[in-house]
């Protein structure tokens, strides 16, 4: 089962073609700030990210002869978890979706390169990071015309969640989860067998901050700065995630040589990383809330599990929550290959995006 995933980022295109999941070709293509700068709009970016995907593969001599692409979702309208096969709904959802990220273009680059494909070659997204399974009590807000909408790392969060199960001879859908994954943003999830029940939106403002996110903000301030005439609106959004958490902070997202800075005595440094530790876990521990304190693992997850500094300090905060487990880093393109082969055998099934 040859299956091609593609995962598009704000810097990078990154593709694979796997045989069941053992991996025949891994690729990231970068895009250094001089080849975007020409497009004006994420979504512009689609024909020459395309090419560049269709280039690597002629160049590797990979023939188009894939059971299935997989690409990572993009951010429409809230979906349940699983995985879905690309329709022309999707599609046009993605070309005019309110948020933009580079990540609404996978699905599209995916249904392109399949028409090239000899015979029928579906295409899905597997876990988007619109996932939706917020039990009621989570989704009200003390506005009601500003509900919750969890925007989160929902993918790597559930593969984790289950390479944890079935290296402790479980399942996912039999075990009580606090998931975290730590990169440039911040995403705590509550599963609860095989549903997230509750997780905070690590694009738009929630939770704890993060290297390139705001947070949780105080809402009067952020209502007085939209006001004050300093800032446009696309600059107060910079504020929020991109130049915000520790970039804003320290200049910088750099973790190795802000570790290294505290090391040599960086006090403010060390006082910024701290309180992002803090925060983590304060929503670690609002997390066993929601599962009412039946806790069978914390996970750590994502770039920043790699930092001893950061787990150390973390695990000392919630351990006492239960036993923690760390995985570093993230491996995205498998899980979406993991997706694919699951579907091609028959074991899960493809929803419909309507």
């Amino acid at each position: 089962m040859k299956i091609l995933t593609i995962n598009p980022g704000s810097t990078s295109t990154k593709i694979a073609v796997y045989e069941n999941t053992a991996p025949m070709l891994t690729v990231t293509i970068r895009h250094t700030p001089e080849d975007l700068k020409q497009f004006t709009a994420v979504e512009e970016q689609f024909g020459f990210r395309r090419d560049l995907v269709l280039e690597t593969l002629a160049k590797r001599n990979m023939p188009l002869d894939f059971k299935c692409i997989v690409a990572r979702g993009g951010l429409t309208k809230p979906i349940e978890g699983g995985v879905y096969e690309v329709n022309e709904l999707m599609l046009h959802d993605l070309e005019h979706a309110e948020h933009r990220h580079a990540c609404n273009l996978g699905a599209r680059i995916g249904y392109e390169i399949a028409k090239h494909v000899e015979g029928h070659c579906p295409v899905y997204i597997a876990d988007p990071g619109v996932v939706d399974e917020l039990e009621d009590v989570a989704r009200i807000t003390g506005s009601p015309i500003m509900p919750q909408h969890p925007i989160w790392h929902a993918l790597n969060q559930r593969a984790i969640a289950r390479r944890h199960a079935k290296e402790n001879h479980s399942k996912y859908e039999l075990l009580d989860l606090i998931v975290v994954h730590l990169g440039g943003g911040i995403s705590v999830g509550a599963h609860r067998h095989g549903r997230c029940i509750d997780v905070n939106n690590a694009l738009d403002g929630a939770g704890p901050f993060s290297p390139e996110r705001a947070g949780t903000l105080p809402a009067g301030a952020l209502i007085d700065l939209c006001y004050s005439n300093k800032y446009t609106c696309a600059q107060l959004k910079k504020r929020i995630s991109g130049n915000a958490g520790i970039a804003a902070h320290l200049g910088t997202t750099d973790m190795i040589a802000i570790e290294d800075s505290i090391a040599a005595g960086n006090k403010e440094a060390e006082l910024i990383v701290n309180s992002m530790i803090y925060q983590i876990a304060k929503e670690i521990g609002a997390k066993a809330v929601a599962l009412d304190g039946r806790i069978d693992a914390i996970l750590l997850t994502g770039g920043l599990a790699n930092s001893r500094y950061i787990v150390s300090r973390l695990r000392q905060r919630v351990d006492f929550l239960g036993p923690v487990y760390v995985y570093p880093g993230e491996d995205e393109m498998l899980a979406l290959a993991q997706n694919g082969l699951a579907v091609l055998r028959g074991e899960i099934p493809v929803k419909q995006y309507v």
